[in-house]
């Protein structure tokens, strides 16, 4: 279901390292419904950016992560065939190490996987996400 905003909307990105892998989601709804991206999602309203980036790595994935840093933004720009604004996220993403739970698909994600830089081509991963993990990965 499109939303047609009227502003852009904050989205909150994670890339999460666990060793010399990084954690993907497949999307299970719009924008982006079958892709594989980094987990995240909405802020709500009242919430800090880092807590948010805490609550939809836990609802998404079942993971926790230690220290956020952010890594940079995205801006995920998405129009109709009419050429009219669809959906608008300007996403913050933040790097952050692994630090416990079990790796499970949860809320608006159909699946996950920890996968190795070498292996993002099978997950067909957007340049920005890939920018995001480079980066992560000096930072985290």
């Amino acid at each position: 279901m499109a939303s047609y905003p009227t502003t852009p909307k904050v989205g909150i990105g994670i890339v999460l390292i666990k060793n010399n892998e990084v954690l993907l989601a497949r999307r299970g709804k719009p924008p982006g419904a079958g892709l594989w991206s980094l987990p995240g999602g909405k802020q709500e309203l009242g919430e800090t950016a880092e807590e948010a980036a805490r609550r939809e790595l836990l609802e998404e994935t079942g993971l926790e992560c230690g220290k956020l840093v952010l890594v940079g933004h995205a801006d995920s720009i998405h129009r109709d065939a009419q050429g009219r604004i669809e959906y608008h996220y300007t996403i913050l993403d933040f790097a952050a190490r692994y630090v416990g739970g079990e790796a499970v698909a949860g809320d608006d994600v159909r699946e996950v996987a920890w996968a190795r830089p070498d292996e993002f081509d099978n997950y067909k991963l957007r340049e920005d996400a890939r920018r995001m993990i480079e980066t992560a990965f000096r930072l985290a």
